[in-house]
């Protein structure tokens, strides 16, 4: 074995990024990228439709942190050491120029996530790393002089002195279970970032329909987000679904996936707002239909089906609409429930909330705490972002830390 081998297992964006980054900082003879399925940084060609959310345009440290379900108050520190400000440079000083979009996410001016996998497969290459496919890493074990031997699945044995784990969440706990035959311990794993399934019709038939801002809740909790939604032909998504789920990973599964969720469908107007402008719809448009005069920015095939869940048959016109059914409306549009039924496929999940606990992990090299020379990056750690590019981040920050420390 070469007198300092380096040992990452897991070829996604952390194990790619931690590889660089003690590759870049040098004084170890090789270093060995190891990935078991057929192709490196899968999760990075299809996030974002494609186009791969790098990271965030937040730059305060303690800003950014506030993005996290799991790990704020411990990334705060790691952030002042990598942030997103350092990803935009370490990528545009390789070629690759970022853009920032209205809502601050940051994606190659391409528009392509291949863009983000040339860049860091061309950079392993240059850097000298060995990297493999079709490599999976089925035990580890601490031989009496010091170091790791991996169990490899094509039958050998792969040594090193020094060993990073980015093997990305842990859907079952068995998937940590290299981290856990080390001495570690998992913080139960459970699924974040997910769509609702709502098994109502004609919600399910608005599929495609998308409104700009709502809030969504959940009663008799204090979850609570603000942001897009859209309906799909299993219920709904978007980034306030999404946040919603992050935030609420936990209690959302203690309850089986099984709650209500409340939808105020014009979070900025007031109820006051809305009785004035239903009001002017009485007087400057008697003779419509009410069905027919949506309040902005609410879809027409949407307000129609808020107005049917109110009581008030369609044909009925702006200038017969009863006090009474003016109220059911407003409260429609304020605070409309739906049930519930399910979650999103875990094909569909990107992010796992749990894994190795942070306190088990030094945080200034991202060291283990109980097993000398081992190494954690990425999703492995109980750190979970809303969507956003968050998510990503942690993986380039936790990686940088990684590699730079195991490069020491």
């Amino acid at each position: 074995m070469p007198e300092r081998r380096v040992v990452v297992v897991g070829g996604g964006a952390a194990g790619f990024f931690a590889a660089l980054a003690c590759a870049e900082t040098g004084g170890t003879e090789e270093i060995v990228l190891l990935e078991k399925g057929p192709q490196f940084l899968a999760k990075v060609r299809i996030s974002g439709g494609g186009r791969c959310n790098v990271t965030h345009a937040c730059y305060d440290p303690r800003e950014f942190a506030s993005r996290y379900p799991r790990g704020s108050r411990e990334l705060i520190g790691l952030l002042h050491q990598f942030q997103a400000s350092d990803t935009v440079a370490w990528f545009a000083a390789r070629g690759v120029e970022l853009k920032t979009e209205a809502d601050g996410r940051m994606f190659p001016i391409t528009d392509s996530s291949q863009t983000i996998v040339d860049c860091l497969v061309t950079a392993a290459r240059a850097a000298g790393i060995h990297v493999r496919t079709h490599c999976a890493v089925e035990g580890v074990a601490q031989p009496q002089g010091g170091g790791f031997a991996l169990t490899l699945s094509e039958g050998r044995t792969l040594e090193c002195d020094r060993l990073l784990l980015a093997t990305g969440g842990c859907r079952a706990p068995a998937l940590g279970q290299l981290a856990v035959s080390l001495g570690h311990t998992l913080a139960p794993p459970v699924p974040s970032l997910f769509t609702f399934h709502v098994a109502l019709p004609w919600l399910r038939a608005l599929a495609g329909v998308s409104v700009s801002s709502v809030e969504v809740s959940v009663p008799d909790t204090d979850l609570c987000e603000r942001g897009p939604l859209l309906v799909t032909h299993t219920g709904v998504s978007g980034p306030a679904v999404l946040r919603l789920s992050a935030w609420g990973a936990r209690v959302l599964h203690a309850r089986q996936y099984q709650f209500v969720l409340r939808v105020n469908w014009l979070p900025e107007r007031s109820e006051e707002d809305m009785a004035s402008l239903l009001q002017q719809r009485r007087e400057q448009q008697a003779a419509r239909q009410l069905a027919n005069a949506p309040i902005a920015p609410l879809p027409a095939r949407l307000w129609q089906q808020i107005v049917l869940a109110a009581g008030i048959a369609a044909p009925t016109r702006c200038a017969d609409v009863s006090r009474a059914a003016q109220h059911a409306l407003i409260r429609q549009l304020r605070a409309m429930e739906f049930p519930v039924t399910g979650k999103s496929l875990n094909q569909d999940e990107f992010v796992t909330c749990g894994g190795v606990p942070l306190a088990e992990v030094n945080l200034k090299t991202m060291e283990s705490r109980r097993c000398a020379g081992l190494y954690f990056a990425g999703e492995l750690l109980d750190v979970d972002g809303i969507t956003g590019g968050f998510n990503f981040q942690a993986a380039w920050t936790t990686g940088w830390l990684a590699g730079r420390a195991m490069a020491k």
